[in-house]
């Protein structure tokens, strides 16, 4: 793995600025793979790493240039629960183990560094050197990963009954008998204009 000075500064280059949001989401992503013994996880160990990410926010984007984990390599999961927590998935062993940001930290940003007026200012330079104890709750956890999920996945497409369009890795809702897209299922997150 690298150093958190160069994960910080790539996490600052994808995301477009550094925030304290960056450099918790860079420190927990370091210690999920450092947990479950991932030392390489844009290398060899790519193929053994899924992870949730339970916010859509700036620590979202420094757990991706840690792990190398990507929505688009089925690799990154998003469950939009508000939370600055993400979950870390071995799938050789079957271990996990999630890990959430402690609000407790911003209180102790500012008693460590008092002398800075800015509580970003506070939580950037105290995230920096915080023990992870403090920053953090770490549990072990078990993740089922349905077949689905996991990159490289390869499907039946489903065609939905009400609009037409095809579904693919078995995200169509079955009602009343029929097989239907999540969105006329009454899922819709948008409304025709």
């Amino acid at each position: 793995m690298k150093s958190l000075d160069e994960y910080l500064s790539e996490a600052e280059t994808a995301h477009g600025h550094l925030c304290a949001g960056q450099i918790l989401g860079v420190r927990m992503a370091m210690l999920g793979l450092e947990k479950l013994g991932i030392d390489d996880p844009k290398g060899r160990d790519r193929k053994r790493l899924i992870t949730y990410v339970e916010i859509d926010r700036c620590m979202t984007d420094a757990v991706a240039v840690v792990t190398g984990c990507r929505l688009g390599k089925c690799a990154l999961k998003f469950r939009d629960w508000g939370k600055v927590a993400a979950t870390f998935v071995d799938l050789s062993s079957g271990r996990g183990v999630r890990i959430v940001a402690k609000d407790s930290a911003k209180e102790a940003a500012r008693a460590l560094h008092p002398e800075l007026e800015s509580k970003n200012q506070q939580q950037m330079l105290a995230y920096r050197e915080m023990p992870p104890e403090e920053l953090f709750e770490v549990g072990e956890v078990r993740v089922k990963v349905q077949p689905e999920d996991l990159p490289g996945y390869k499907g039946e497409r489903i065609t939905c009954a009400q609009c037409g369009e095809t579904i693919n890795f078995a995200r169509e809702v079955r009602r009343d008998g029929r097989v239907l897209c999540r969105a006329c299922a009454g899922e819709r997150y948008w409304e025709p204009a």
